[in-house]
């Protein structure tokens, strides 16, 4: 059995009865929506034409948003639904990311997911989804699409149908009948500069305003509902701690095992850097949730399909890991540890945190590859660019940190190494992910708002001048292991990757998904 949709716009007059049926049924909170219905304007004055979308969760057969959903807090049920239970939400606004078709809202009530769940209670029940009731032209038809004999699988084999995001390959199961493609893909018609009932939200007007200058009687979306950015300051922020955290021990791990011996830079700041980042990047992890004060759900209602879940074993793996490793060069620092003892030690630490580390540090590649529904995001060399990143990130910290600590000349050419290589290898893999052809359109779009777009300062003064520059004073550094021009380097480059997360991440989120 699998319930869907089939929504004729031929025969859809606009009314808005779906949506406030909708809202009456759910209560959903004042300006957020389950269902709505765009407005598309097309031609212009006298010869102007409006198209109609009806708009919602399409109920997916293979559904990104249960995926990665950490808590299994959205689910399918047997009979296709897609359905959510907000007592196990954390409000980590993953799912927002996954979906392709900006379905899924944070109740402003109840700080946790919602979206349309096909009136799974009515259903239950024996009835029709309160939008099918109402509609006064029953262009909304509900049924199983597994049985061909229900009245909805008859309709979409007699008619030409179409659904939104194909490319996307989630299977959804709400087709649309007659509908006409300005109106479901969102890049082919921005907003307007001001809708026929209200006002347009900052992002999409931004937006809008960003792409190429369109002639007047070009498609533009005259009504629609906002979708504000889920991830903002705080998981950019995120991307640049974790890259400390993770960085400044494997740095210290790759010197030990270049032939390194160990002293005060690898047996303790190292470690110290990574559980003061640790926590940082815990600290902003936490803020962010909706609901943070269920984040042990994380622990006791995990998903093993989400990557969210998993980075948090690794993150959590790691940090025990640096404390046990600050905790031995503390003791090896004060003489309490037996040389054979810490030589040991700090021989086979390096092997076990480097796996550790790296799947720490990359492991968010993964989770922006099960955003489904933000191209940018699914670069196949995001995992490695995160690895090469926390090397710069790290190395970076501990040519800062070492102003205090006095490191031998030895471990000051190394890290400004470190930094040299991982700073140029930054540049090949943004050269990689973000010039040239894309995957999709949206990848595309989105790669130009970086690069030519509002975020342009951000790209070029913090993702590609900053590491040149690094690149030049640490070369310059390197031979007489100058501390102080290295700490100059080490310095430039973390406001630089800060401001590449910053553009990364709203740069992806930019690109209208409805």
């Amino acid at each position: 059995m699998r319930y869907g949709f089939a929504i004729d716009q031929g025969t859809c007059i606009g009314c808005h009865a779906c949506t406030v049926a909708c809202k009456t049924e759910h209560r959903v909170p004042v300006g957020q929506f389950r269902t709505w219905v765009k407005y598309v304007e097309k031609g212009s004055f006298p010869n102007s034409h409006r198209e109609f979308a009806v708009l919602r969760c399409n109920h997916c057969s293979d559904a990104p948003c249960v995926r990665i959903c950490p808590t299994k807090a959205l689910f399918k049920r047997p009979d296709g639904i897609v359905d959510f239970d907000s007592d196990r939400c954390i409000g980590c606004k993953s799912c927002q990311q996954a979906c392709p078709y900006d379905a899924i809202y944070i109740d402003a009530d109840t700080h946790t997911a919602a979206k349309c769940n096909f009136c799974a209670h009515r259903v239950d029940s024996g009835l029709e989804p309160a939008c099918v009731v109402v509609c006064p032209t029953h262009s909304i038809w509900v049924g199983d699409l597994d049985d061909p004999a229900s009245g909805i699988s008859r309709l979409i084999s007699e008619r030409p149908t179409s659904v939104r995001s194909p490319e996307q390959n989630t299977h959804p199961n709400v087709f649309y009948l007659g509908a006409d493609r300005v109106a479901l893909d969102p890049l082919e018609a921005p907003v307007d500069s001001t809708y026929i009932y209200s006002t347009p939200d900052r992002q999409r007007l931004e937006f809008a305003q960003g792409v190429a200058e369109r002639p007047r009687e070009a498609p533009r979306t005259t009504l629609n509902t906002p979708h504000p950015r889920p991830w903002g300051w705080r998981v950019s922020t995120y991307l640049w701690t974790k890259s400390v955290a993770t960085g400044a021990l494997l740095t210290a791990a790759l010197a030990l095992l270049f032939g390194g011996r160990p002293g005060p830079e690898s047996e303790l700041a190292a470690p110290s850097l990574a559980l003061l980042f640790s926590v940082l990047t815990g600290v902003l992890l936490i803020w962010d949730l909706k609901r943070p004060e269920r984040f042990y759900f994380l622990f006791l209602k995990c998903n093993p399909t989400s990557w969210l879940v998993w980075g948090t074993f690794a993150f959590g793996l790691y940090s025990l890991l640096s404390g046990i490793w600050l905790g031995l060069g503390t003791l090896a620092a004060a003489g309490v540890l037996p040389a054979a003892a810490g030589h040991l030690a700090f021989g086979v630490l390096p092997w076990v945190v480097l796996p550790v580390g790296a799947v720490t540090a990359g492991y968010s590649a993964l989770l922006f590859n099960q955003a489904e529904g933000r191209d940018l995001w699914q670069s196949p060399i995001f995992f490695w660019h995160l690895l090469v990143q926390a090397i710069l990130a790290g190395s970076g910290a501990l040519l800062l940190v070492g102003l205090l600590t006095a490191p031998t000349a030895g471990e000051v050419r190394f890290l400004l190494t470190c930094v040299v290589v991982a700073a140029a290898l930054h540049l090949l893999l943004l050269t990689l992910e973000h010039v040239g052809r894309h995957p999709s359109r949206q990848a595309a779009t989105a790669a130009r708002l970086m690069i030519l777009g509002q975020y342009a300062r951000e790209f070029w003064l913090g993702a590609v001048a900053a590491p040149i520059v690094a690149i030049a004073l640490a070369s310059f550094a390197i031979p007489g292991a100058m501390s102080a021009v290295g700490a100059l380097a080490g310095a430039l480059v973390q406001p630089g990757l800060l401001a590449y997360e910053t553009a990364f991440v709203r740069a992806g989120q930019d690109v209208p998904l409805s």
